[in-house]
C-alpha cells in the first residue's frame, strides 16, 4: 500500500534510507552517508514524501520537492519485487514532469529509470562526492 507519509515513521525511514544508499553506492565511502545522516534527516519531513508499506512496515519511500525526486528507497531485501515501479507511478500521478540525479556509476537505477521513460539531459560531477552524474528527466 502506497499512502503519505507519517511523521512518527521518520526513524524506520531515515534507517532505510542509510542501508539503501550504502547498497546502491558502494562506489563512495560509507562515511559519506553518515555523515549526511542528521541533515537529511531534518530535510526529509520538508520533501513530499509517499512511502510503501506492508504489515506497518516501510519497505520503501519516494522524496519529490517540486518537480525534483530526491529518491526512491526500497529496503534491500524488497528490491526487484515493484516497490519502486509503484512508487514512481505514484510520483508520475501527482507530477507533469519530473528531475533526478543518478550517479554514473549506479548502472541498476539508470536502467531502472531509462525503462520508466526518464532521458538523460545533462551530466556533472557531484563536488560532495567526485562522482559523475546524470540528470535525468521525464514528461507525461
Amino acid at each position: 500500500m502506497i499512502r503519505k507519509f507519517k511523521t512518527e515513521e521518520l526513524e524506520q525511514v531515515m534507517q532505510l534510507w542509510l542501508s539503501a544508499n550504502l547498497q546502491a553506492h558502494d562506489f563512495i565511502a560509507a562515511d559519506y552517508w553518515h555523515k549526511n545522516y542528521a541533515a537529511v534527516k531534518e530535510a526529509l519531513p520538508q520533501a513530499e514524501l509517499y512511502v510503501y508499506c506492508e504489515n506497518e512496515q516501510v519497505l520503501g519511500f519516494i522524496g519529490l520537492q517540486d518537480n525534483y525526486l530526491a529518491g526512491i528507497f526500497v529496503a534491500p531485501a524488497y528490491q526487484g519485487k515493484g516497490i519502486g515501479k509503484k512508487l514512481l507511478a505514484q510520483a508520475k500521478k501527482v507530477r507533469q514532469t519530473l528531475k533526478l540525479h543518478v550517479y554514473q556509476k549506479n548502472v541498476l537505477a539508470r536502467k531502472f529509470y531509462a525503462r520508466q521513460g526518464f532521458t538523460e539531459i545533462s551530466w556533472q560531477e557531484d563536488e560532495s562526492t567526485g562522482e559523475t552524474e546524470f540528470q535525468l528527466r521525464w514528461n507525461k
